[in-house]
């Protein structure tokens, strides 16, 4: 076995990379892409076109939707919640989502909000209860609602 499922989670994708980690009471459907040495914590919805880079940490009661993008070692905190509909109806379905990246080495803290359509750039940290609603620079820490740049990752 190149990777865990815990008896109570359901991985219906085959693509899961080795040494990933995927925790009770997760879905992961069949046509998600999941890294190695990955760990997946309780809690979590991964939908179909998503794509998980290696050593990447998701924490519990996240929702990974259609169009994200996760890169390598990135964390994301719990309860982050991703959006990727700009203006969502019931029962309206977008025929294409809007592609959310996060980019390597990010960080998304506890229950900050990304809308569709953002970037995370790289080694980029966002304060937890952010909610994001424009890219966020490479390095660049941000807080707030909106969220702003309040410092650099390279001055911390």
């Amino acid at each position: 076995m190149t990777h865990f499922v815990h008896p109570q989670g359901i991985c219906e994708t085959a693509d899961v990379g080795e040494g990933t980690r995927v925790w009770a009471f997760t879905h992961v459907l069949a046509g998600a892409r999941i890294g190695a040495d990955c760990n997946i914590c309780d809690h979590v919805f991964i939908e179909n076109d998503v794509i998980v880079g290696d050593r990447v940490t998701v924490k519990s009661g996240v929702q990974l939707w259609d169009g994200l993008r996760v890169g390598d070692d990135v964390f994301i905190g719990p309860n982050a919640t991703f959006t990727n509909d700009p203006f969502p109806r019931s029962k309206v379905y977008e025929h294409a989502v809007a592609q959310t990246r996060v980019e390597n080495g990010a960080s998304i803290g506890a229950n900050a909000t990304i809308l569709p359509g953002i970037i995370v750039g790289a080694r980029a940290m966002v304060g937890a209860g952010s909610v994001v609603t424009r890219d966020v620079p490479p390095g660049a820490i941000v807080a707030g609602n909106p969220a702003r740049v309040i410092g650099d990752v390279g001055k911390r």
